[in-house]
């Protein structure tokens, strides 16, 4: 199964700009898909692979801010080039700090778009790939019992054989078959690699 290409969505409701973007995106190699309003954009199903929304800020119904809002509260944490004809500093602020890749005034220079779609599809390339690797992961964490999930919380705070048996109340040669186990299910090489492991998944860590 190769992984889904990158594609590049625009949501204005001008027809003339979603033309003109549309053009200038797909003569840059981009697959693209134009969408009149917010809500025809979010009746889509999602795309599985590294992407890019170009969207309008200002449109009827739906604004683009709203759709930004809708995208996060749903878990779709997208890549997004905001374009506007209204520069609305507080929304700017609103947009950037919600996650946008940048915001462009109307009429967008074709150069500074290109540029900031090429950025928005690397962030969403890198997105795509951390949360694959989380997936993968929390599946190997899923694979523990739930003693060997006692023993890798504890053996990640640097705690030996000897203490995680005190700590747990079974012997040391069990503790040591059972750290073995996590090492072989987790697939990491070393401790160190083990605590990076439960950084990505945050396991949670007993306090002393």
């Amino acid at each position: 199964m190769t992984a889904a290409s990158p594609l590049v969505f625009v949501v204005d409701d001008d027809p003339s700009v979603r033309k003109s973007v549309t053009r200038l995106l797909e003569s840059s190699g981009y697959a693209v898909e134009a969408f009149a309003s917010a809500r025809e954009f979010l009746a889509r199903a999602p795309h599985p692979g590294p992407c890019c929304l170009v969207l309008d800020v200002r449109m009827p119904g739906l604004t683009g801010l709203e759709l930004q809002e809708r995208l996060v509260a749903g878990g779709r944490h997208m890549s997004i080039v905001f374009v506007t004809g209204h520069v609305d500093v507080p929304q700017s602020v609103k947009a950037m700090k919600v996650g946008a890749v940048d915001l462009l005034t109307k009429p967008v220079d074709a150069e500074d778009l290109l540029a900031a779609v090429q950025r928005c599809v690397a962030k969403s390339t890198r997105d795509v790939s951390t949360a694959a690797r989380v997936t993968d992961v929390q599946r190997r964490v899923k694979m523990l019992t739930a003693r060997e999930m006692e023993v890798f919380a504890l053996v990640v705070t640097g705690m030996l054989n000897k203490q995680i048996a005190g700590a747990l109340g079974i012997g040391e040669k069990t503790v040591k078959v059972h750290r073995a186990r996590v090492m072989e299910k987790m697939r990491a090489g070393s401790v160190a690699e083990l605590v990076r492991l439960a950084d990505e998944v945050g396991v949670i860590v007993p306090k002393a």
